[in-house]
């Protein structure tokens, strides 16, 4: 449950309604739940514990940035909902400078990852030698759903609105936000951002070309997305952006010794004492004819300003930056916005935050920054990127009521496993997850919270509303009750009270807190190891790992090939060591939030990252310290995190 709510706007109007204050009292956009939006903003901001899990500090400052004073605001990396990550912030009296966000399109699309079983350490050389004609997307790969980008357009809309407002205040008065979308939902968002900025604060409407080949023959190519530009004032920040120069001006220059190029230009207007200057500095020289002329040097030219069309290529699977994330976008594209739209030390935030490109980018080029996901994948992406990248950063579970495994998606499968006698019922209507077959009430309908939409997780008087008024009513008549399952319940006397007085289907209602089956859902995986201390160095030898969940996987999609005859399956060594992505110790703290002083990550095709610094090397199962290790930490493959204590080894 929430610890409080916060409202949207803090300083309401003597006798005005706290909606009246963010949006007009008649909606432009009008779809269907309008009303239930209404009634979850006056409600306000959800604000949930915290917990620290790890303290990354870095080793570096970016490049061409001065420190940051001491009393700024940690760079943060939230694993939450935005709607908590907002409450957060403003609990915390956090304002946000720069707004990027890439949410989900609206697009129907499932979004997966490739889980790659790793090069077994012992057998790396082998390995690599028989594998070097294939592909490593057909080798020892299976894939693993990150997210499902499913919405009707009316949920679609009630859930940006929301976002919506709740970024907005925790904006700074001088703060932009760049939402990124393409052609599924961009024209009716942009209607929303009308109403929650105001259609005076909209600047920009960008596209984003990318080009590239297309197999569609029916239509033009679809190869841009849209990039809405809007602000919280009159007054945001902007820096004008300017392209490459010209090739004819390349084409014409010539260098000096020391290698800088130039072109010659006429002296103008300048005035007799700007040319004795410009001589002492040697830019000015004597034509073939006699004239003078003055040099103009390129790296002090500016090429025409950008406009409102971008043309810039997609990652490239091979490239330097590509982390294997299914939405990744280029820091090119990171760059050109941060730049033109935040300064040095500002706070730059993604509430959507996949790949970790905006906060990677933001620090590069010495802002802040605040990362938000829902998703652990896109937290452990961001968190090594951003460690590699030499950067100092705060790790916070929000416990907004659900503990996640992995992601929402595939906590929903875990969910339907787990309910015991669970099971899908065709003759119910899709609202109901599936039905128990009981043997005294018969079929009960079990109604479900969808985990990847936040609408759905509170427990209310409006949804339950919904619930006795829309969907029983048409359930089969034998039908004698129904579970509802909840992750969080909004003034449950008012909903108990409302059950009683306007049910009247004569079907009995049950509540049931899911949190009690979303417990269930993260296991440990298992390790045996052996750490032992040699001359002042500690190492940790891994001598078998084992994880039932990666088992199960394996094993389901090896059936899936046997039954399509593609061969061959996928095998782990009894040691089970191609399951390990990622390792670390903490020397420092025995509990509480993590501190990686020594890790190791293994990419896809076998090779080590140490302490964020990439090599050829193959993995050879250890892992050394010289201080004392308390804890060790592994990641398998498909992101689960598990920590042995080594305390009394």
């Amino acid at each position: 449950m929430p610890i409080k709510y916060l409202p949207y706007v803090p300083d309401t109007v003597s006798g005005q309604a706290i909606l009246d204050n963010f949006t007009r009292a008649r909606r432009v956009l009008r779809y269907r739940d309008n009303d239930k939006v209404v009634e979850r903003l006056r409600r306000g901001l959800p604000l949930y514990e915290t917990s620290e899990t790890e303290i990354v500090q870095g080793k570096s400052t970016a490049a061409g940035s001065s420190t940051p004073p001491p009393s700024s605001t940690p760079n943060l990396l939230l694993r939450g909902e935005c709607l908590s990550a907002c409450a957060y912030l403003k609990a915390n009296d956090i304002e946000i400078d720069l707004v990027y966000i890439d949410p989900p399109f609206a697009s129907g699309a499932d979004y997966a990852k490739s889980v790659y079983l790793r090069r077994h350490p012992h057998k790396a050389q082998e390995i690599e030698s028989a594998e070097a004609e294939l592909e490593m997307e057909e080798l020892r790969a299976f894939e693993e759903k990150m997210y499902g980008d499913i919405w009707n357009k009316e949920s679609y809309l009630n859930w940006m609105f929301e976002n919506l407002h709740a970024i907005k205040s925790v904006m700074s008065q001088n703060a932009s936000i760049y939402v990124h979308l393409d052609w599924h939902i961009g024209h009716y968002v942009k209607v929303l951002m009308d109403e929650v900025f105001g259609e005076d604060n909209f600047v920009n409407e960008i596209i984003w070309h990318y080009g590239g080949p297309s197999p569609v023959k029916t239509s033009f190519a679809r190869k841009h997305d849209t990039i809405l530009v809007g602000q919280k004032s009159s007054t945001s920040t902007f820096n004008p952006q300017y392209g490459e120069l010209p090739d004819y001006l390349l084409e014409r220059a010539r260098k000096d010794e020391d290698g800088r190029l130039w072109v010659d230009q006429n002296l103008g207007k300048l005035t007799p004492v700007t040319i004795d200057r410009m001589k002492s500095e040697g830019r000015i020289f004597v034509t073939a004819t006699g004239n003078l002329r003055r040099k103009q040097y390129l790296d002090e030219m500016e090429g025409d300003q950008l406009d409102d069309v971008w043309d810039l290529p997609i990652i490239n699977s091979q490239a330097i930056e590509s982390v294997d994330y299914a939405t990744q976008k280029p820091e090119a594209l990171l760059e050109r916005i941060i730049r033109a739209s935040s300064n040095e030390h500002m706070i730059v935030a993604d509430f959507f935050g996949g790949s970790g490109v905006t906060a990677k980018v933001a620090h590069d080029l010495g802002r802040r920054f605040v990362h938000v996901d829902v998703g652990v994948n896109s937290l452990q992406t961001a968190r090594d990127r951003l460690r590699g990248a030499g950067a100092s950063f705060h790790l916070l579970d929000i416990r907004d009521g659900v503990s996640l495994f992995r992601n929402p998606v595939q906590t929903m499968d875990k969910l339907k496993s787990l309910i015991v006698g669970l099971k899908n019922e065709d003759g119910l209507d899709k609202f109901w997850e599936g039905a128990i077959a009981d043997s005294k009430l018969g079929t009960v309908p079990v109604y479900l919270p969808n985990l990847l939409d936040h609408t759905t997780k509170v427990l209310d008087v409006p949804l339950i509303n919904r619930v006795i008024n829309e969907a029983m009513p048409d359930l089969p008549e034998q039908t004698k009750s129904v579970i509802v399952y909840y992750v969080d319940i909004f003034d449950e006397g008012a909903v108990v009270k409302y059950i009683k007085e306007q049910n009247m289907t004569g079907v009995e209602i049950e509540l049931r807190d899911l949190k009690e089956v979303l417990d269930e859902v993260v296991l440990n995986d298992e390790a045996e190891y052996s750490l032992l201390e040699t001359d002042g160095v500690w190492e940790i030898e891994i001598q078998h790992f084992a994880s039932d969940r990666l088992q199960m996987k394996i094993d389901e999609y090896n059936q899936k090939r046997n039954l399509t005859g593609n061969a061959p399956p996928l095998q782990i060594s009894d040691n089970g060591l191609e399951l390990i992505e990622w390792l670390s110790l903490d020397c420092a703290n025995g509990a509480g939030a993590w501190h990686s002083d020594v890790e190791i990550k293994i990419d896809k095709k076998g090779f080590v990252m140490r302490d964020g610094a990439k090599s050829k090397d193959f993995w050879d199962a250890k892992i050394t310290s010289k201080q004392k290790p308390l804890r060790l930490k592994i990641r398998n493959i498909a992101g689960d995190e598990s920590v042995w204590v080594l305390e009394g080894e």
